[in-house]
This record gives structure tokens, sequence and C-alpha cells, in this order.
């Protein structure tokens, strides 16, 4: 336990759920802060007597618990949810995305989206999110500005982007962002590669070595889609998981998102070179893409975490919505009530997502010496009455809209349901302006 001299604050009154293995819900407990960091964690009456004149967050009638982490998202894609809905993922991307990504995602769109995007997440108690778009020092500026944690990436294709002409200019903004932002307190710099059949084996191989010279996070859209999957064993002759194996570039650093159409063969290298999966149930399920087989990846060991996707595909940043529709698919897949018990959903979304993202030491779990990023759900209204067990009521009960308060590192970003640092009526009513000439 830290000096208690030096505490900043104290999250008092609600019942604490560590996420620590083999941790049980603490009621009535605190968690004190110092600089930033956890100070210690333990019964309110315990903590109080230690630093009684600290500033106290009110957490009664609360679950405490660690932040949420969204492992894969598009966050400036908020400005073009529900633009094209109904369609399947290569019409929607080629006729649809794209051509509206081109047309309408410069600086200052992308700027907007992300402050919308943000105020979103806090909302709903999502802590740590990553971003793989355009403009990403734009992107981690906002994130910074507004108090949140963020893995952010200028993404790489082989072909222009709203902001750069070619892969070697993205790869070269990727390569700035990881100097400028290789120490910032809230943003891990990453490098993204779109896809296997859209980035070059060159650049893909040139993006892992990026991400191990600076060691950092390599962002990758893997085995989305069945058409994928046939594409590259027409033409690379083995699947996309194979195929980037061999190309050398998966690792522990990898964050995979979708990995829907994976053979058992597949989720064995996914296993053997330790790459996180971002589980995208919400866009996987609305673009048909499929439903990834995790319960098999559970079993291999694979670092799993929750991904929102972008908004024009989602259409939200709800990570605990997305947990709890992952905890209902999977049991009605495997046709057994037990697949993905309530506490396995809950860790995909808090601490499975630090791991996913090699961020596990410093977030996730809310332990002494790890940062102070943590979220507060009310336990009151009819729908939260009673509790039983707080870790099924959190994946068959609770609700985004039961937030009360947000730290991250240690700041309160929302308080009684208020952002503290976002200007919400301000993004909103630029949001509507830009959806306007968006539609016209």
């Amino acid at each position: 336990m830290l000096d208690s001299s030096n505490w900043d604050l104290l999250v008092v009154g609600g019942t604490v759920l560590t996420m620590e293995p083999g941790s049980e819900p603490i009621p009535d407990g605190a968690v004190a802060v110092a600089d930033g960091r956890i100070a210690a964690v333990g019964l309110a009456e315990d903590l109080l007597e230690l630093a009684p004149t600290g500033e106290v967050v009110n957490a009664g009638g609360c679950l405490v618990l660690p932040g949420f982490v969204n492992t894969h998202s598009h966050l400036a894609m908020t400005l073009l949810r529900g633009i094209a809905d109904d369609l399947p993922l290569k019409d929607w991307l080629e006729k649809h995305i794209w051509p509206a990504e081109k047309t309408h995602m410069n600086r200052e769109a992308i700027r907007l989206g992300t402050e919308l995007a943000v105020a979103e997440q806090l909302l709903a108690g999502v802590t740590t999110t990553t971003d793989m778009y355009f403009f990403a020092d734009d992107v981690a500026q906002v994130l910074s500005e507004a108090g949140m944690r963020g893995v952010v990436a200028e993404s790489l294709i082989d072909f222009a982007t709203p902001r750069c002409a070619t892969p070697d200019e993205m790869w070269q903004k990727q390569r700035e962002l990881a100097e400028a932002y290789r120490e910032h307190p809230l943003i891990t710099p990453s490098v993204a590669a779109h896809a296997p059949y859209s980035v070059s084996a060159a650049n893909l191989v040139r993006e892992a070595e990026l991400a191990e010279e600076f060691g950092i996070p390599f962002q990758v859209h893997l085995s989305e889609t069945r058409w994928e999957v046939d594409k590259l064993l027409e033409e690379k002759g083995r699947s996309p998981v194979a195929y980037l194996a061999d190309l050398g570039v998966l690792s522990e650093r990898t964050v995979a998102a979708h990995c829907v159409h994976v053979s058992p063969d597949d989720i064995a290298v996914l296993a053997e070179f330790e790459v996180g999966v971002a589980h995208n149930p919400v866009s996987n399920l609305k673009l048909a893409s499929g439903v990834a087989p995790i319960p098999a990846m559970i079993a291999a060991g694979i670092k799993l975490g929750i991904g929102t996707d972008g908004t024009a595909s989602n259409n939200t940043l709800d990570v605990l919505g997305d947990a709890q529709l992952a905890a209902l698919l999977h049991k009605g897949m495997a046709g057994d009530p037990t697949v993905l018990p309530a506490r396995t959903v809950i860790e995909m979304a808090t601490i499975g997502g630090a791991r996913a993202l090699g961020l596990d030491r410093e977030i996730g779990t809310l332990a002494e010496g790890k940062q102070a990023d943590l979220v507060c759900l009310s336990l009151d209204g009819p729908h939260a009455t009673p509790v039983y067990d707080p870790f099924s009521h959190l994946v068959f009960a609770a609700r985004a809209s039961d937030v009360r308060h947000v730290l991250v590192r240690g700041r309160l970003v929302v308080g009684n349901r208020n952002l503290t640092t976002v200007d919400l009526e301000r993004v909103e009513a630029n949001a509507r302006d830009i959806a306007q000439q968006i539609r016209r």
C-alpha cells in the first residue's frame, strides 16, 4: 500500500470488482488514487481512516470496476453512423464507405468525429479505445485533451486515403506518430495495415518491422469474411492467417480484428504467435460476416478483447452492450448455456482487452500501481434491482446508461453522468451540421 499522505482521491462506497485473478467482490469498497495510479484497494472504512481529508468520489450504490477497453474501432466514422446499412462488407466498403471517406473525411471532420466518439465512449464507461483511421496525430491530440486513453494508428492501405497519396507517405506518418508519442501517458502509438487483401506483402512486412522497432501494437483486419479467405486461398494458396505467418509479421504485438473465418489450424497459429484478437460480434452480425469461434480461441489460450468496430458498421461504441451480445450469441451458437460465463465476458471487456493490446501491466485490473482507469455503474433503477451476482448483472442486466462516474489516469472525466472534458452540446451540434453536408 502506497503512502496515504500522497493520496489525491478516494472512490468510495461501491462494490469493487478488481478483476484480479481469483478475486472476490469487495462490498462497500474503495479505491485510493495517487498521481494517476491506484494506491490502494480495500474496504471504504479502512481507506477513509487512512486519508480522511482527501477528495472523495461517492460510488455508493454502484459497481466499481476497471474501465472498458475497446480493442478495435475507427473513431471518426461516428459521422458516417447509419450511412449505408443492410449491405455485405465488400459492397459496403467499395460502393459506400470508401467513396464517402474520400469526399468528406478531411482533417476537420476527423477531429469532430473523434470528439463525438470520445464523448460516446466515456459516457459508456470505455476508458481505453483503439483507432485505425486517418489524421492520427489529430486523433491522438483529441484523445489526450479529453483525458481518454488510446491506441492510435494512421491506417496503411495500397491506395490513396483522405490524408495520404501513397503507402510510403502513410508509413512515414506512422513513424512520425511513433516518435512523437512514444512516452505519452495516455496515447500508445500503433501501426495499422488494413488487411492482407488490400496491403501488399512488402508493406505488411514493413508495418511489422516498424511495430517491432518501436515496440508498439500492429493492428490489422484478419479473416473477417469468407470472401477474404477464398481470395487468399486462390491467390496465395493459404489462409490469411497462414499467409501472415509465412510473411513473418505475426507476433505478440499483433492485434487482429475479427478472425471470424479461422480454422483450427489458424487458431493454433494465432495462439503460437501470441496474437491478440479483437472480437467484434455486432459488426460481424450486421454485415453478415459470420460468428468468430470464440470458445475455441479461449480454449487455445488466445488473448481476447471486445471491439465495437466503427459506427458505420455497428452502429454504437458500447463495449458493454457488445460484450453482452457476445455472451448470448456464443451460448446460442454452441447450444450450451455454460459457454462464456459472465465473469469471462467481463474479463474480455477489461483485462482481456488490455492483454490483447499489450497494456495489461498498466490497465485492466484495479491493483496497486496500475493506472487509475475505472468506471462506476449505478445499481439504481428497476432493471438493476435486485443484484445477486455482480458479474451476472453486468452481462445480463446492466446498460451503458447506468454509468455514473468514469476516471482515466485518476482524472474524473465523467461525474454523475456529466462529461467534464468534452463540450457535448457543441460537438453534437457540429456533427449534425456535417451530417447535413454529407446527406446533400
